[in-house]
């Protein structure tokens, strides 16, 4: 595992013109990211959806798919064979974790922990409180914690401690999408598809107030003002 750096620390790859994203090396394990593979997260990416005059694609679905498949192979290829344990982060990272478990070529088991921080605003509370515990014992697995987003960090600080506590072989963090201008507490990750803008996100998993789970597209969403 690493640690994760300031933003400034970070390596660059190639800048994604319109979209303040780039692609952080993020541990030296991970595939070196070619955003000309995703033209996805291009310019193209500020489009507007129909209808939706408050939503605008930050990240379209298939630069999402394909840095999933990219992902679990580095997954398949670090574990080599072993039986990895995927413990997903209710609810917003059940569509990430069930699209990444398809392309792991090993023998894998899921689990699933529910927290609450968020409730239903867009401002965290800054508390963290367990709403649902694991169904099976972690002891000597190799596990991967698959969670939506990294931004505070005190969510999955939490869980990680809580989790290493129980004695796994191997505790790695998967992050769909990090935002390290909101970063209060510092983690761990190994796996990470996209570094973001401080901006709020819906979709792929991600909601407000319960809603825009089922986008499939990730999109910046502008709430009216308070």
């Amino acid at each position: 595992m690493c640690l994760l750096r300031e933003e400034s620390q970070l390596p660059r790859q190639a800048a994604w013109p319109g979209t303040g994203l780039y692609a952080p090396l993020i541990c030296a394990t991970l595939p070196a990211f070619r955003p000309e593979l995703y033209p996805g997260a291009g310019g193209d990416a500020q489009v507007r959806l129909d209808g939706q005059p408050h939503l605008k694609i930050l990240l379209r679905r298939s630069a999402i798919q394909r840095r999933i498949r990219e992902i679990a192979r580095q997954i398949t290829r670090d574990f080599r064979g072993e039986r990895v344990h995927l413990i997903g982060v209710l609810k917003g990272a059940c569509i990430f974790l069930s699209d990444l478990v398809r392309h792991i070529d090993l023998e894998v088991s899921i689990d699933f922990m529910a927290v609450a921080s968020y409730g239903k605003g867009s401002q965290s509370s800054g508390e963290v409180r367990l709403n649902k515990d694991l169904d099976i014992s972690i002891e000597g697995l190799n596990v991967i914690l698959v969670e939506d987003i990294l931004d505070t960090g005190l969510t999955l600080s939490y869980l990680c401690r809580i989790l290493q506590q129980r004695k796994p072989r191997v505790l790695r963090v998967a992050a769909l999408l990090d935002k390290p201008a909101r970063r209060i507490k510092e983690v761990k990750t190994d796996y990470v598809g996209f570094q973001i803008p401080n901006e709020f996100v819906v979709g792929y998993g991600l909601d407000y107030a319960e809603r825009y789970r089922n986008l499939r597209d990730v999109c910046i969403l502008t709430l009216p003002p308070e």
